[in-house]
């Protein structure tokens, strides 16, 4: 009887230490335990190409963690009201995490700090946010590729002329260091390319097909512009080419939606930097996942950017880049 005993208490303790060991430590004790963990991913608009790319790849990530993902934005890549809008209906419903691509990065603050308050960790993407309240952004080093459009230009017009660039607007972060990157670039390294002043044209094309039209009818001898956006390259495109100059204006895009790849090879469009927008959606939505869990995170991750043209545009890496 006494034996007997004895081997039930070693099977008790056994049994115990067992159960315990199976079990997963987690830095956050708001974890669900009998759902999906929620990341909110809200992007600058759900209508345009890159942000489609930029959703397969979150909802890849989504799909690997097993997680649920809410992808909810504006319309409009300028509405930043409503951003804002989506922003603070999706802080209410409490989300583990969320994920901002930052329309206005000035106006989202307050809305940062009431998810500080609640314990729900930030993660931007694309367009940063000079905030110590997000953990890390996942972005294009969107500077340094304003710095190669600068070059690759400079190159194709042989250090001399005039040239432009056309933004989308003045807060989002990610077209302010593009347009940066360009403008320091061609004044500290090249004396002989004149700069005229930066056109800002929202997100319609036909607004950036009459700015273009208007530069070069203020500026006859214009030599290169650099468009900040798919759209804005394909709205330059559209310009020139209505005005039967595609033999003068040198043309640097920016993205990889399929039409700047085909304008490559009708010679139109001298060349474009990629971004890789499903990497980034992925690599958005791992870092809030992980940041949740408790893991550190680096202050920043890079996706990467690769300038394409003639020359390299049918290379398999450059394929898996482009997106409709």
């Amino acid at each position: 009887m006494k034996r007997m005993f004895i081997v039930g208490l070693i099977l008790f303790f056994s049994l115990g230490h067992t159960i315990r060991g199976t079990e997963q430590p987690c830095n956050n004790t708001n974890m669900p335990l009998h759902s999906k963990t929620t990341i909110l991913v809200i992007p600058k608009s759900i209508e345009r190409p890159f942000w489609k790319a930029v959703k397969r790849g979150a909802q890849k990530a989504a799909d690997d963690y097993n997680l649920k993902m809410i992808y909810e934005g504006p319309e409009i890549e300028t509405d930043a009201a409503k951003q804002l809008e989506i922003l603070k209906s999706n802080l209410a419903k409490k989300p583990q995490a969320i994920v901002l691509a930052a329309i206005d990065s000035k106006a989202v603050k307050p809305y940062l700090e009431e998810a500080q308050e609640t314990n729900i960790p930030v993660i931007s993407f694309d367009t940063g946010v000079d905030s110590p309240i997000v953990k890390t952004t996942i972005a294009t080093d969107n500077y340094e590729a304003g710095v190669l459009a600068a070059k690759k230009m400079a190159e194709l017009i042989n250090g001399q002329g005039k040239v432009g660039v056309i933004v989308y607007d003045q807060t989002s972060q990610s077209g302010i260091n593009r347009r940066d990157g360009f403008i320091d670039t061609i004044q500290y390294d090249y004396p002989n390319i004149q700069l005229i002043p930066t056109q800002y044209s929202g997100t319609d094309i036909k607004k950036v097909e009459e700015i273009t039209k208007n530069i070069l009818k203020e500026h006859p001898d214009l030599q290169g512009l650099f468009g900040t956006t798919d759209f804005i390259s394909l709205g330059i495109i559209n310009a020139v080419k209505a005005l039967n100059k595609t033999d003068q204006v040198t043309i640097i895009g920016f993205d990889s939606v399929k039409a700047l790849g085909d304008s490559i090879r009708e010679g139109v469009l001298a060349g474009a930097i990629a971004q890789n927008p499903f990497e980034m959606g992925y690599k958005a939505v791992e870092a809030a996942f992980k940041e949740y869990k408790g893991e550190i995170l680096p202050s920043f991750i890079d996706t990467g950017f690769t300038w394409y043209d003639k020359s390299n545009i049918d290379n398999p890496d450059i394929q898996n880049l482009l997106y409709e």
